[in-house]
């Protein structure tokens, strides 16, 4: 009897599967709109749609951002560094914080914001985590020293941003997923292109696409 296809990653996300008729040789897998889309031959068998899709999850699951520098100062300003990006490239620069620091005493929020004192917080949880999650958490906060709230004026400072519905997405499947004790790398949201070889044993070589 055929192993069943996984229905979901280590961390919580939905998995879709997408048979085309007209991919004939290469596998492909990305994160798209809070989902890990996989998309297959529509000739695969069962059997071989549930190997595809396991080897590519993993492959997904493989690509983990690189972690944080350890230096606290050199922390601080890889951190002011993006911030001021991020700010200039969807905020026109109105966000410019004091302060931008990782913090290991906040535990229920991703980050938070101070606008009076114009600072802000990460969450040490978010190490390890894909770079645009990290960077959406970073302007989530970012808009905060100009809309406090979450009005309709603040989610519109977001929507430049290609990535804030598939970022909120991974971050609730990863809460899903702490707080159920399960384990699983946080990865990067990267593309795999597998061509289809005739023995599923074999390693497949395949080149990694950029967030789709």
């Amino acid at each position: 009897m055929p192993s069943p296809v996984p229905s979901v990653t280590s961390t919580g996300i939905p998995i879709e599967v997408r048979r085309s008729a007209k991919r004939r040789r290469t596998v492909n897998a990305a994160f798209r709109d809070g989902k890990a889309v996989i998309s297959i031959p529509g000739h695969f068998t069962k059997t071989q749609e549930a190997e595809w899709v396991r080897r590519m999850v993993t492959r997904l699951e493989q690509r983990a951002a690189p972690a944080p520098p350890s230096n606290p100062q050199a922390q601080a300003g890889e951190l002011a560094g993006r911030a001021a990006e991020l700010s200039r490239r969807y905020l026109h620069g109105a966000a410019q914080p004091v302060s931008v620091r990782w913090v290991t005493n906040q535990n229920s929020r991703w980050g938070s914001a101070t606008p009076a004192r114009g600072t802000i917080r990460l969450s040490d949880k978010l190490q390890g985590m894909p770079a645009w999650v990290v960077d959406y958490v970073l302007l989530h906060e970012l808009a905060h020293l100009i809309e406090a709230s979450h009005s309709a004026a603040f989610w519109r400072l977001l929507e430049s941003y290609p990535y804030t519905e598939t970022a909120k997405a991974y971050l609730q499947g990863a809460a899903f997923a702490s707080s159920r004790g399960l384990e699983g790398a946080m990865q990067e949201d990267q593309g795999a292109d597998e061509p289809v070889v005739p023995d599923l044993g074999d390693d497949a070589r395949g080149d990694a696409q950029g967030p789709s």
